[in-house]
């Protein structure tokens, strides 16, 4: 039998308790809990079930329900339409549309590079500091929270609606659920985020990714679905500012 240096045994067990953290991370999300940070550490804040089917919302398209809801996206996309009239140089205006169509101001260190799309609007939440880049889409109808100093590169797409699987009812239902950005979260160009997602604080979802599962906070995630690649170091930079958010860094 070969013998282990100290090293050796060292790594091995690093894995281990790097697993176990893992797995008790998902554990947690799946008891109901929710991501929030405190005072520089990650910690899991109970009573939210991010169970997705704990919290699908099904509306026929035939009810009264969908007709107002058909009007308010008609309502958001105007409004969006107007916002993509505007450039980079438009920071102030560009709030101004973004608190009118989600119904929320927003204050200075939020950033948004047009063009952008949505639906409705009115169920989008950013935090402080919050940088999204070119040609974003957010399908909001599920709700969408963006938690504190999230970055969003470009083509991302948050989506939290969708039709029924079962052919019958595919043209009859739309079905939506909620996504969460927990805090100083990073999410790469071209990635996707389907509705009954919770990312955890200080993710990184890779390039490309199509995430339908919960991310665990400080891990990164990559691939079609993403899967954990790694865990990442815990903490975060509380000195960021908005300016740190070059678009050729996302």
């Amino acid at each position: 039998m070969a013998t282990w240096s100290l090293v050796q045994v060292a790594l091995s067990l690093q894995r281990l308790l790097d697993r176990r953290n893992f797995c008790e991370n998902r554990a947690g999300m799946a008891a109901g809990a929710r991501y929030a940070s405190g005072n520089g550490r990650t910690a899991i804040e109970p009573g939210m079930n991010t169970d997705p089917s704990r919290h699908t919302k099904r509306v026929a398209t035939s009810s009264s329900e969908w007709a107002a809801e058909a009007d308010d996206i008609r309502r958001g996309m105007r409004l969006a339409a107007e916002l993509n009239k505007l450039g980079i140089d438009d920071g102030r205006l560009i709030r101004e549309l973004f608190g009118e169509l989600t119904g929320q101001p927003v204050d200075e260190s939020f950033t948004l590079l047009p063009p952008f799309y949505t639906t409705s609007g009115r169920r989008i939440r950013v935090g402080h500091k919050v940088f999204i880049n070119q040609c974003c889409t957010i399908y909001d109808l599920g709700g969408v929270e963006i938690g504190d100093l999230v970055m969003i590169g470009p083509n991302v797409n948050l989506i939290t609606t969708g039709h029924a699987m079962a052919p019958s009812e595919r043209r009859k239902i739309i079905e939506s659920r909620p996504i969460v950005i927990g805090r100083n979260v990073w999410i790469a160009t071209g990635a996707t985020i389907l509705g009954g997602v919770t990312v955890g604080d200080n993710a990184v979802v890779g390039a490309g990714a199509v995430v339908t599962h919960d991310v665990p906070p400080n891990t990164f995630v990559a691939g079609v679905p993403a899967r954990v690649v790694r865990q990442l170091e815990a903490g975060e930079d509380r000195d960021v500012s908005s300016a740190a958010c070059a678009p050729a860094a996302l």
